[in-house]
């Protein structure tokens, strides 16, 4: 019977694990190009924005250096000459908002009473008591980041994949910008 009991505490741990980990994950949208086959491509490189900011710098770097890493366990490689991919990035960070719902709850309270037969005084203990939920807008940051991957030879785009989260601030982090991009290119197959 102990035995039981500890093989099924073992998969409650583990369906509690793997639930965490999922919530944890972004989710992503991907569209490919029906002739797309990602075992056909070996190298790629970014397409360079010519005229970019200076506070975007830092940006490009942590998107393209999370990118690289990303790519090479996807076993590609950057080549600057005659690579197989062009590979551009759009990242938007705009405010909106979104309905919070919070539970309501009764008050827990005590009431004195008295008995006429025993003519005694008492107390009754009333419980906290669900009463319903109320709804209220909640502004949110959200940051999209969308990868596309282009074929040089055709010209044309191949794959695309997108994700959106809610950031904890008023810009994207490097690591939202490592999560987001690592959810992304592991639909890249």
């Amino acid at each position: 019977m102990c035995f039981l009991n500890n093989i099924n505490m073992k998969f409650w741990v583990v369906a509690w694990v793997i639930g965490l980990w999922y919530s944890c994950t972004p989710a992503v949208n991907v569209e490919k190009s029906p002739e797309f086959i990602s075992s056909a491509y070996r190298t790629y490189t970014w397409i360079n924005k010519d005229s970019l900011e200076r506070k975007l710098q830092l940006l490009d770097r942590n998107v393209k250096a999370s990118g690289d890493y990303y790519l090479e366990k996807a076993g590609l490689r950057e080549s600057e000459n005659n690579p197989d991919l062009l590979f551009e990035y759009d990242v938007l960070v705009e405010r909106s908002s979104r309905e919070r719902i919070e539970p309501v709850y009764y008050q827990p309270y005590f009431r004195p009473f008295f008995n006429p037969y025993t003519r005694l005084w008492g107390t009754i203990y009333y419980p906290i008591q669900f009463m319903g939920t109320y709804h209220f807008p909640e502004s949110i940051t959200e940051g999209t980041i969308t990868l596309t991957a282009i074929d040089t030879k055709t010209s044309k785009t191949v794959w695309q994949g997108w994700s959106t989260e809610i950031l904890n601030g008023r810009n994207i982090t490097a690591k939202e910008i490592d999560l987001i991009v690592n959810g992304i290119l592991k639909k890249f197959r």
